[in-house]
């Protein structure tokens, strides 16, 4: 498993982004008996970096917590046998790993989001890259049922890693 950070800001954290990821990360992708070491790419920017993204990539003129670029397109949620044919397309050559997507983070929402939740930046950190790791494993939440199922989920990763609104 590889994992690769970024972080554009001057924004830092009370902990280490790369881990964190590398953490919820491994959860994921073992909840979700993913059979590859995978590899993800985390943009750490801040709300006019996201903004620009978003405005590019989905067409909404304003800014938003966190971005997700699979490169997997699942036709069934973390049904990882799509990729066996098409090799060449999904893995890295040269480490082999599956090439799962990259997430941008805005930095300040996730500070602004924190404070209004009432819970830790660590807590909403986790939250919004466990959202973003199931976005990449083609969950979504574009329906109620959908909406539930990824809920469900990423409160399970958070609460299987210790990570709650306490903390």
């Amino acid at each position: 498993m590889t994992s690769y950070v970024e972080n554009e800001t001057s924004v830092t954290f009370a902990f280490d982004a790369k881990e964190m990821l590398d953490l919820i990360m491994g959860e994921v992708l073992a909840q979700e008996d993913c059979p590859y070491e995978a590899q993800v790419n985390l943009l750490i920017t801040d709300n006019q970096g996201i903004h620009e993204f978003n405005r590019q990539y989905r067409q909404v003129d304003a800014p938003t917590d966190v971005l997700s670029f699979p490169m997997i397109g699942f036709v069934r949620e973390a049904d990882f046998s799509i990729v066996e044919d098409e090799e060449a397309d999904y893995f890295d050559p040269e480490s082999g790993e599956l090439l799962l997507g990259d997430i941008i983070l805005s930095a300040e929402k996730v500070k602004e989001q924190a404070a209004a939740f009432g819970h830790s930046v660590k807590r909403e950190f986790a939250f919004l890259i466990a959202h973003s790791m199931l976005h990449l494993c083609g969950y979504d939440h574009m329906s109620k049922k959908e909406a539930e199922v990824m809920e469900k989920k990423q409160e399970n990763i958070l609460r299987t890693l210790g990570i709650t609104r306490d903390n």
